[in-house]
């Protein structure tokens, strides 16, 4: 069959009458672009060797396809704009050598999160605010082969048999994806955007999601090699908290990094960052962050940063907390600080280690000196809402002291909460350390009647 044979059957006809008519619904000139884009893009593919483009530069491949596109269009004459035929050549290259709808999300920086519901709908999260899009697949294989383009390129799978999977972008974006029969009404995806430039410290500052005085504290906490676990919900900045403690670490240490999908962005230029791995289509060959943390301790790690406890690998990483590895970081999903230590009792159970209530808190009270609560709040914002030492122990029960707090106040005619930082007036043991590293902070840190207001 000819070319022109091929694309007469439809290109030819006006949007009206590929979608029903004159009548059709109001989102119809929609409906017609991503008609033509699939018929373009199936005749593009036709007649081209992805082998051969891929070896040539972006921007001569780009120009081989819209030449292509535009005699496709011309040959027929088929109803397309100036505007709809240069966005053709950005939409057939991104499916072709992209992720399909997702690249024109990924390209857009204030996007934060996309949350693929099915092939017919598709959130994103700017600002911390979720917001529906007009982005969409042409159905749910369509999707698929999106997903499976993705978890390839990272050595994984998806199917029927392992219907869930994590995996992570080019760009280091962490995704989870989930698949038919576990997900009921089509494949599901959320992407977690990886940020090309990651926010510093001021950046916090600037955003009220801490106060300048506590930005100095953890500085000097990370310097001085504290042990240090941050708590959180999901999407409340845990992440982005580790990555700049981090940051304060010196350049002349050695770090091992243990994420599921590594996501991190250290700067020092010694950091060996490992990953976990599923296990294969056999059942084998599955790498634990249990197996990680227990081989990074024979890597002679200065200090471990473990992305998140979520498993046995809780008494390993305390173990390593406790016997020369100082100033290592973790994050761990938790409401406030004390739901934090107990969780961590809860995962240390599950090592297999049954060990009695008041060990285990010993155990962990040697370990963390400080956590810190960050948490999303209504209006979307992020804020580290807690500091907290742990003491030691009091007969079964671990000693905690809030350093620092934020407050709510309410909440304005826009939705906003309103709230202040401000220091409790305690002051924390861990001066003491801070000091024996040549550290020292003003008294006025801990000054209870300086507050922050948040706008």
């Amino acid at each position: 069959m000819s070319l022109r044979e091929q694309i007469s059957s439809q290109l030819v006809k006006p949007f009206g009458e590929r979608n029903g008519g004159a009548n059709s619904h109001k989102g119809m000139a929609s409906t017609a672009y991503q008609q033509l884009k699939r018929e373009v893009h199936h005749l593009v593919l036709e007649h081209v060797e992805l082998e051969r483009l891929s070896r040539l530069p972006v921007d001569q491949v780009r120009q081989e396809i819209g030449t292509l596109i535009g005699r496709i269009l011309e040959e027929e004459k088929a109803p397309a704009n100036d505007v709809e035929r240069k966005q053709l050549v950005v939409d057939v290259y991104d499916e072709m050598f992209g992720f399909g709808p997702l690249e024109v999300l990924l390209r857009d920086p204030t996007v934060s999160d996309i949350l693929v519901n099915t092939s017919k709908q598709t959130y994103v999260e700017r600002k911390g605010r979720l917001e529906l899009t007009d982005v969409t697949f042409y159905d749910d294989a369509h999707l698929m082969k999106v997903i499976e383009k993705i978890v390839s390129r990272v050595g994984r799978r998806i199917d029927e048999s392992s219907p869930m999977v994590d995996a992570r972008l080019p760009d280091g974006s962490r995704v989870n994806a989930i698949i038919p029969p576990t997900a009921v009404d089509g494949p599901l995806v959320s992407i977690r955007r990886f940020a090309v430039n990651p926010l510093q410290v001021s950046d916090l500052i600037q955003l009220q999601t801490l106060t300048p005085p506590m930005a100095e504290l953890l500085d000097a906490l990370a310097r001085a090699k504290v042990n240090i676990l941050i708590s959180g919900g999901t999407g409340s900045g845990k992440t982005t908290l580790l990555n700049i403690l981090s940051g304060f670490i010196p350049a002349d240490e050695r770090i091992v990094t243990i994420e599921d999908a590594a996501e991190l962005q250290l700067r020092q230029p010694h950091v060996l960052r490992l990953e976990t791995r599923p296990p294969n289509i056999e059942g084998r060959g599955e790498v634990t962050q249990r197996t990680l943390v227990r081989n990074a301790l024979r890597m002679r790690p200065d200090r471990i940063i473990l992305g998140e406890v979520r498993g046995a690998e809780a008494l390993d990483m305390l173990a390593a907390m406790n016997t020369g590895h100082e100033g290592s970081l973790a994050t761990i999903h938790a409401n406030t600080p004390r739901d934090a230590l107990t969780r961590l009792e809860n995962m240390i159970s599950l090592g297999g280690m049954s060990l009695p209530p008041k060990t285990m808190r010993q155990q962990i009270a040697s370990a963390i000196s400080v956590v810190i609560q960050a948490s999303r709040l209504n209006d979307g914002r992020r804020k580290i809402v807690s500091i907290q030492e742990l003491t030691g122990m009091e007969g079964e029960i671990i000693n905690m002291q809030e350093v620092f707090t934020f407050k709510r106040t309410g909440v304005d005619q826009n939705g906003t909460v309103r709230g202040h930082f401000c220091a409790t007036g305690v002051r924390p043991k861990f001066v003491e350390r801070l000091q024996a590293f040549g550290i020292s902070l003003p008294d006025q840190i801990y000054d209870p009647s300086r507050r922050f207001e948040t706008t």
